[in-house]
């Protein structure tokens, strides 16, 4: 059975991120990668999208700026991102965010055209059952993308599970593609997105060795996954 704790857990320590300011920090961090995903994913301007653990908003208000027809949706386990999102957000009459977890989306059935999650599922406690969730929130012919750094393929994340906080989830871009399968996804398909970013000539941070891992992590790239509904 899931661990009932773990959304708590999750909550908690993303509230903290929220409180260090670490929302903010990631539309620096990842959009060189999303920025090519919107590009694949042809959004019209009437789409209903679901930004699942969309933290300050970042990607949201981009999202809401490109279907001023539509409405986009972010969801997030923590409170204190939620309420950070909504702050930065008073402008956008075609954006709305709501507290929830993956598990237990907290919308009607067949609304959404398409669902992105950026960085965020590695830490779902059921991804399978996460998945479900999405598909069920999806319109027909809908689609879901998950960009995420951390996989297994490439082996210069690996260390970051020894350095969060928080359980997550190491899989395969085939165990991702499989899990998309099962929860009734057809046109499952994944590639690799590297990351453009200039490589420092010293890195000092926590997450690699050297600036030599921090560069071959980033020529590898992101995995996105995607499926149709």
């Amino acid at each position: 059975m899931p661990n009932t704790k773990l959304p708590n857990q999750l909550r908690e320590e993303f509230n903290r991120w929220a409180d260090a300011g670490k929302g903010e920090s990631m539309e620096h961090d990842h959009w060189p990668i999303t920025r090519p995903v919107l590009e694949l994913m042809h959004i019209a301007p009437d789409e209903n999208i679901l930004d699942v653990g969309c933290g300050s908003g970042w990607l949201s208000r981009t999202l809401a700026k490109g279907v001023p027809e539509g409405r986009v949706v972010g969801m997030d386990i923590s409170d204190e991102m939620i309420r950070r999102a909504r702050q930065a957000s008073v402008d956008y009459t075609n954006l709305v965010f709501v507290v929830g977890e993956v598990a237990e989306i907290p919308w009607e059935r067949n609304f959404f055209t398409k669902a992105i999650s950026v960085e965020s599922s590695y830490y779902w406690p059921d991804p399978a059952k996460g998945l479900r969730e999405i598909y069920r929130v999806l319109t027909e012919r809908g689609s879901a993308w998950i960009l995420i750094n951390f996989y297994r393929d490439n082996p210069h994340c690996h260390q970051w599970a020894e350095k969060l906080e928080i359980p997550t989830r190491l899989f395969s871009a085939d165990e991702w593609a499989q899990l998309f399968r099962e929860a009734g996804f057809r046109d499952v398909a994944h590639r690799l997105i590297p990351d453009p970013t200039p490589n420092p000539e010293v890195y000092t941070g926590r997450w690699f060795r050297d600036a030599k891992q921090l560069a071959e992590f980033r020529a590898i790239g992101a995995l996105l996954i995607h499926g149709t509904k």
